[in-house]
């Protein structure tokens, strides 16, 4: 295996948690099998991966809403109450990604599945965003993980080697596509097993 030189991360639940049962077990009155069944049928992850892209959130929400008038109210705290969804930083990854930025060996980036409309919302929320030489937002290139063309982008836009680079993300799915690309990954499921994990790969914090 070629040295490792740069390290890409994935922010939303690697590095900020984020969950929309945050506002939604209160919308339902803590019954979580209600709850389950909007995230199933309305306010789906299909639906809300769609935004990543760059669809309008307007947009998605009228459309959401014509199709399930019924659910009109829930339907827009989806992104009407979307900042109440932040749950803060993952303080274990942040201290990783500051040590790792601090050793000043890796050029260490984001890769994130998130609407251009709302990104700028977590700029403001977490310093850290700003640590990351370069971040490439989903929502402001119309494509998403884990289709193959954000990962040639991501390599292409930061000029990485794809067999020296390390890439981090909670998805099993994000993470085989990046594996089909040649790109050398960890599945994300907490803090100490992400540095267990980056000391195996000969990268000591």
């Amino acid at each position: 295996m070629k040295k490792i030189d740069t390290i890409i991360f994935d922010l939303g639940g690697v590095l900020i948690d984020w969950n929309p049962e945050y506002v939604y077990l209160d919308a339902f009155d803590g019954d979580r099998e209600k709850m389950q069944w909007f995230f199933d049928h309305v306010c789906t992850h299909d639906w809300n991966e769609n935004q990543d892209a760059g669809y309008p959130l307007e947009k998605a929400t009228e459309e959401r809403i014509a199709l399930f008038p019924e659910h009109e109210e829930l339907i827009r705290m989806f992104y009407g109450r979307w900042e109440e969804m932040l749950g803060g930083a993952i303080d274990g990854t942040v201290q990783i990604l500051k040590k790792l930025m601090d050793s000043k060996q890796f050029q260490v980036v984001a890769l994130t599945n998130w609407s251009h409309e709302t990104f700028p919302i977590a700029l403001q929320t977490f310093d850290f965003l700003h640590w990351f030489e370069g971040i490439l937002v989903s929502g402001e290139e119309k494509t998403r993980k884990p289709f193959k063309d954000i990962y040639q982008l991501t390599l292409d836009r930061f000029n990485i080697e794809a067999e020296r680079s390390l890439f981090i993300d909670d998805n099993l799915r994000n993470i085989m596509a990046a594996k089909e690309m040649d790109i050398n990954t960890i599945h994300f499921k907490n803090p100490k097993q992400l540095e267990e994990e980056l000391i195996a790969f000969g990268i000591n914090l």
